[in-house]
């Protein structure tokens, strides 16, 4: 029986899982990321023979930290300090024997949401809300490349925000005033000292007219259908913070039509999930 294999490398964790060739879930396993790259590796290989149970392998999708090379597979995330141009594609592909591919885990859950959701939209952008602030923007089933290979960072836009706290927002890519900066998991506890569920009112309308803003730069610049929210921040928040944010971004939208909003379907399997399509299907 042939299977698909997904990896999701996180700076944290690694999670990998075996699909059928219909994409159900067979089995998953789920260990701390080391730090050393060979460790790594190994580890993952381990988990790999772990899930597969040594049947045909017919692919390998991944999903990981940027930047990376998504044509020749060559990753360097910025949360693993030891993976620097790492040919990750020629690697796995020489060990398992069969096709590899990897691209950015905003890009793979995309993929995984808009496919598996059955979403169906034209202009599709999956934003996750968690430690950082990403997305992925799908146009007619396929991830938006830009100049170069590169992919919107939604995150990393400069807005005129409000903060009790301007001094404490400081974002990981180096410049100034990004909305991650402001929005994220990482950010909430360096601007308010306490994670996002412990804010109060006042704190939670900060955020909220932030993302509203950086909201609408995106509704009236990519004009997307529909904008899908993943993420611990998002689901920890729930309806009540889609709906504030939704009523922010029309507040100031006056040129173009509003877009849907939503929560993810797949929850937080999404990077997971778009690892086992592409590792069927490719890009």
């Amino acid at each position: 029986m042939k299977q698909y294999i997904a990896l999701d490398i996180g700076g944290t964790k690694f999670m990998v899982a075996s699909f059928t060739e219909n994409l159900l879930e067979i089995k998953r396993v789920k260990y701390n990321t080391p730090e050393d790259f060979h460790e790594g590796i190994d580890l993952l290989n381990k988990m790999i023979n772990e899930v597969s149970n040594k049947d045909r392998i017919g692919g390998i999708g991944a999903a990981i930290g940027g930047p990376l090379d998504a044509v020749r597979g060559i990753v360097s995330p910025l949360h693993q300090r030891q993976w620097r141009n790492i040919p990750l594609k020629d690697i796995m592909e020489e060990k398992w024997e069969c096709p590899f591919y990897v691209d950015v885990d905003t890009n793979v859950a995309a993929l995984g949401e808009y496919h598996l959701g059955k979403y169906g939209h034209e202009k599709f952008l999956y934003i996750t809300l968690s430690t950082g602030m990403g997305g992925g923007y799908i146009i007619d089933g396929k991830v938006y490349r830009g100049f170069n290979g590169n992919h919107p960072e939604v995150g990393h836009q400069t807005i005129n925000f409000r903060c009790r706290y301007p001094e404490k927002v400081q974002c990981e890519c180096g410049s100034p005033d990004c909305i991650e900066a402001l929005v994220s998991g990482n950010a909430i506890k360096r601007i308010y000292g306490k994670p996002a569920e412990e804010l109060n009112d006042d704190e939670w309308s900060e955020v909220i007219y932030n993302l509203g803003q950086g909201l609408r730069n995106i509704a009236t610049i990519m004009t997307p259908d529909i904008i899908v929210f993943g993420g611990g921040i998002a689901f920890g928040a729930g309806e009540p913070f889609l709906q504030k944010i939704e009523a922010e971004m029309k507040r100031q939208l006056t040129l173009v039509k509003p877009p849907q909003l939503a929560l993810s379907k797949l929850g937080y399997d999404t990077a997971i999930a778009g690892a086992a399509y592409i590792a069927k299907n490719g890009f």
